[in-house]
């Protein structure tokens, strides 16, 4: 699949441009994350959005778009059962998607905070740095963004809607 990443700035792409051009990270776009949108889709986003919260904070803004894009690099559906797993996706990831980055980039302590504590409170270790609270806000809100787009979308595609969105159209016009 091609990226779309003519809506960011050009300075977030030069921080994340050699993790996007690695072969592993560039395998997250073959796994779907929440509905319709891929796991570096949703890890494009939460780095987008740590970059600008964290720019606009004075904070760590670089660390926090390099593990933003990095903290979900676990490469398997997590729908599935995995062979040897345990644990539960949300607790087991965290500490795959730190392993595979430390495999392939040389990460700061705080870029390995972020990674292995973006799902607090879920799991339990508070994070240290104030850039992985923001991600696991972030995180969140991106998860909730994608879904609401997937049913809006789907709501949208109902033939029902079309025609409940005109009848309301309808009604409100005599008014204006």
């Amino acid at each position: 699949m091609k990226l779309n990443l003519d809506k960011y700035d050009s300075e977030f792409l030069n921080i994340i441009s050699d993790l996007l051009e690695n072969s592993e990270v560039k395998k997250m776009d073959e796994f779907r994350q929440h509905y319709n949108t891929t796991c570096l889709d949703h890890c494009i986003n939460v780095a987008y959005y740590n970059y600008l919260i964290c720019k606009k904070l004075k904070l760590d803004y670089v660390s926090a778009a390099r593990a933003g894009l990095l903290h979900d690099l676990f490469l398997y559906d997590w729908r599935k059962k995995q062979p040897g797993r345990k644990r539960l996706h949300a607790f087991y990831h965290p500490r795959a998607a730190l392993n595979n980055s430390k495999a392939l980039f040389n990460l700061n302590k705080k870029e390995e905070d972020i990674i292995l504590k973006h799902m607090w409170p879920v799991t339990v270790i508070l994070p240290k740095y104030k850039e992985s609270y923001i991600t696991t806000l972030t995180d969140k809100f991106s998860t909730l963004a994608e879904t609401h787009k997937y049913y809006c979308d789907k709501l949208e595609s109902k033939r029902a809607y079309r025609y409940a969105y005109i009848f309301l159209s309808l009604l409100v016009i005599p008014i204006i």
